[in-house]
């Protein structure tokens, strides 16, 4: 049966990534082995391509985006076939071409930068719905707004997105037909990065994890750390 286990990526910000993003994202499929994966958006971080300032002791555009590549060819090992959502950070080599006016049709797609020379069954989308087996479509997006809820009421169905990395949570809402939740599936950064210095005087400290949908209902997967800000290796 189609979306029977779907997981969703959240944001990675390669090369940016948590230490242990990709063994805890390995340790996932071989427990859950989904049928569809998602990536929520944010695969890649452009740091350097930033319209904020960005540290100088960070890399440059260029060595940035061999780094990042190594680590979304780590994933598509992975994971072969992804849909992957549209987002601030992934989009950037778009946004600053058409700040200096350069028409998009000349610039390379996100298959051809990320996947030089190869095919891949990556795919990437502005939107997605899908159909789950309970016959209730969910919506995926990078992220329409902070309340996850009401953006879920809004298109009067399920909805998962990412982008807000301090939240993950599940929040649900029915009607007389059917019951509906909106998920927010975290991130999965390396919070000390030189990339998110920016988040230093931010009370709030992004959440570790990612979101599976199983048998068409949500389920959050954190990834627990020990003291040492590691992975304690156990899927809770």
């Amino acid at each position: 049966m189609a979306n029977k286990r779907i997981l969703v990526i959240s944001d990675t910000h390669a090369p940016f990534q948590h230490k242990d993003a990709l063994s805890f994202l390995a340790a996932i499929k071989k427990e859950y082995n989904p049928d569809r994966v998602i990536h929520i958006g944010d695969e890649v971080d452009s740091h350097s391509m930033s319209y904020h300032d960005h540290s100088p002791e960070s890399f440059s555009a260029g060595h940035e985006l061999i780094a990042a590549r190594e680590v979304v060819w780590q994933m598509e090992e992975l994971f072969p076939k992804v849909d992957v959502m549209e987002s601030n950070h992934g989009s950037l080599w778009y946004r600053k071409a058409k700040t200096h006016g350069i028409p998009r049709e000349v610039i390379k797609s996100y298959e051809e930068i990320l996947f030089p020379k190869r095919n891949t069954q990556w795919k990437w989308h502005f939107e997605l719905t899908l159909n789950l087996p309970n016959g209730q479509p969910v919506y995926f997006h990078h992220g329409r707004g902070a309340n996850v809820l009401t953006c879920s009421q809004h298109y009067g169905m399920s909805f998962v997105q990412g982008h807000y990395h301090e939240k993950f949570c599940v929040q649900y809402w029915g009607t007389k037909e059917r019951l509906n939740w909106g998920m927010n599936v975290g991130c999965l950064v390396d919070d000390e990065a030189l990339a998110f210095e920016y988040n230093n005087s931010n009370l709030k400290r992004p959440l570790i994890g990612c979101g599976m949908i199983i048998d068409s209902q949500p389920k959050l997967i954190p990834l627990v750390m020990n003291k040492g800000g590691r992975w304690n290796r156990r899927l809770t």
